[in-house]
């Protein structure tokens, strides 16, 4: 099932990307989006599978990666105007996204005996760093710095899987729960407005 999964998260990554692209007048020609949509699905992964020393690179040596990331891209040219219409579409794209690639990022990081510390921000890594490579193409603040709670769920949610991993729960259920908890916790978060609490120095003054 983590294969199917890794595709759906990159076919949702890159409408993320290609939504977030064709909001910037700049980048409203094809090659603009495709690229930025593009990146965003590929960059977690290709950092994580770099840091794990797993070659080749996941999306070079799978063709149905990019097969899906094209035919991402063609649903989002072929129904663009039905999807900017949906109430914060990049906030519900981006959130499955992450919630996927969370899951998929900390089962790779254990398949190949990686520490479960480690896989929890091997996790980390490929669920945000494709959302950081995006927000920074298109000049806008990256998620992970956004006041809502953003990372910290994929963090709950990848620990949540490495305990039902450890207690040998079936593995589609783990994967189902944890994904769940990270789109729980993000859209609570949202929806509440809930905040880790802001980092100050002792001697900031206000203006």
């Amino acid at each position: 099932m983590s294969y199917w999964l890794n595709l759906i998260g990159i076919f949702f990554f890159t409408i993320s990307g290609a939504v977030a692209a064709r909001d910037k007048k700049h980048y409203h020609d094809y090659f603009g989006v495709f690229f930025t949509g593009f990146l965003t699905a590929i960059g977690g992964g290709t950092l994580r599978d770099m840091m794990l020393g797993a070659y080749p690179i996941s999306w070079l040596n799978d063709g149905n990666i990019l097969i899906t990331i094209f035919v991402a891209f063609i649903f989002t040219l072929f129904f663009k105007n039905y999807i900017v219409k949906l109430y914060r579409t990049l906030f519900l794209f981006d959130t499955v996204g992450v919630a996927i690639y969370t899951i998929v990022g900390v089962e790779k990081s254990l398949e190949m005996d990686v520490n479960p510390y480690a896989a929890v921000i091997l996790g980390l890594v490929s669920a945000v760093f494709g959302g950081v490579i995006r927000d920074t193409l298109l000049n806008e603040i990256p998620l992970i710095f956004a006041k809502e709670i953003y990372a910290t769920a994929c963090i709950i949610g990848a620990i949540a899987y490495v305990f039902l991993h450890y207690f040998k729960l079936d593995n589609n259920i783990a994967e189902i729960v944890s994904i769940s908890i990270i789109i729980i916790v993000r859209v609570s978060a949202v929806k509440y407005k809930l905040a880790l609490p802001k980092f100050e120095f002792g001697n900031e003054t206000k203006d």
